[in-house]
């Protein structure tokens, strides 16, 4: 009689571990809340064979469409303590930014503010755009820097960072003060959005654009609708922001539109984009290369092997060429290079098509060809004080 051993010998000895794919979120940019530089423990998640555990790896179920469902967005009140940010780099127009919001809920998988969430000990990951700060009294305390005597009025934009115009927007009006805080002082400004939420303010921007205190810039990265849910899931679908061009234009408001990011081998219709916002009339364009600062770099790994995997190698490759990443870091990882010169249009033979690209459509659509001026003079510290208004 033999006795059957109480092992099967074809299963290895030990707990085996099994990954759980990582899949796309419905509704979110990122795959999961991958951790952030100053994370101490890192954890990952591995089916352990105890039971179920949602798709995305993350704990959330199965959305009855072979996707992970969406995880709920919090909003954390914050009293801010500064308003304006100031910038010395020399490859941004403005000198001067105003931000409401941290994080952003359009979950543009691209975003070079994901990273800024790692010092709120967020994930740049979906922390990013699930966990949004919104700086409740952003505007009494911009009222308040405007007012100081030593405050000397230079260009400023809204919305530098994260969207001003996020869906959140609709209910706390932190950018609708903001504008009124700047009409009540005459401070010129600019907002930069891909909300058609812009155009609820559309009463106070058209008054101050007629006065060259205003301009309007309108993000579309690509006019593929399938791409833009993939890469900017809450953001407004192309066509929608192409009617938001044209109603701000319609109101006397100058409007601009930014193809940026530029990805290789993923966005590919930059003469497009730039046609169809000039028939909409945008009168300027300027765009940037795909840049990867901190966590952003494996945060868009992981999308791409999400939603790319085939091309995933070849985009990082192109990515690396742009900024002129030698062999060496190459293999190390790295993908991206900070210096001030290079950073926003980067570097060599396939940043040089690029610029030419851009440049040859500009010139055929009669885009950028004259400046749009604000005007600094008219600034009242008086009025931001809350001493009338000349409205």
């Amino acid at each position: 009689m033999t006795q059957k051993p109480d092992f099967d010998p074809d299963l290895p000895e030990g707990p085996v571990e099994v990954r759980v794919p990582i899949q796309a979120i419905r509704g979110r940019g990122a795959a999961t809340a991958m951790p952030h530089r100053f994370t101490r423990d890192v954890r990952e998640v591995a089916d352990d064979g105890w039971g179920p555990i949602g798709e995305s790896g993350e704990g959330w179920g199965d959305d009855g469409e072979g996707g992970a469902s969406a995880p709920s967005t919090t909003v954390h009140l914050e009293t801010a303590r500064s308003a304006i940010c100031a910038n010395d780099s020399p490859d941004i127009f403005f000198e001067l930014s105003v931000n409401p919001y941290r994080g952003c809920e359009h979950g543009c998988i691209y975003c070079y503010a994901r990273p800024t969430h790692s010092y709120l000990n967020f994930s740049p990951g979906l922390d990013f755009e699930t966990q949004i700060v919104a700086k409740q009294n952003i505007a009494e305390v911009l009222r308040h820097e405007l007012a100081q005597p030593r405050y000397v009025p230079r260009l400023l934009n809204i919305g530098s960072a994260t969207d001003c115009y996020q869906p959140v927007e609709r209910e706390l009006k932190l950018t609708r003060s903001l504008i009124e805080v700047m009409r009540d002082a005459r401070h010129p400004f600019s907002l930069i959005t891909k909300s058609s939420g812009v155009e609820r303010d559309l009463d106070l921007l058209a008054p101050l654009a007629a006065q060259q205190l205003t301009a309007v810039y309108v993000t579309i990265t690509t006019l593929d609708p399938v791409l833009a849910r993939r890469m900017e899931p809450r953001a407004a679908a192309p066509h929608r922001r192409l009617r938001t061009l044209r109603t701000l234009a319609e109101a006397g408001i100058p409007v601009g539109v930014s193809v940026a990011p530029q990805i290789p081998f993923i966005t590919e219709d930059m003469e497009q984009v730039l046609e169809a916002a000039r028939d909409a009339g945008a009168q300027s364009a300027f765009y940037t290369v795909l840049r990867l600062p901190w966590e952003l770099d494996a945060v868009f790994r992981e999308w791409l092997e999400v939603h790319y995997p085939q091309r995933a190698a070849r985009v990082m490759a192109r990515v690396q060429d742009l900024h002129s990443i030698d062999p060496t870091q190459r293999s190390a990882g790295k993908s991206y290079d900070s210096n001030f010169a290079t950073r926003m249009k980067g570097s060599g033979l396939w940043a040089d098509l690029l610029r030419q690209r851009f440049a040859g459509a500009c010139r055929r659509l009669g885009l950028n060809r004259a400046r749009v001026e604000l005007d600094l003079s008219q600034f009242r510290p008086g009025l931001a004080r809350g001493q009338g208004s000349l409205f």
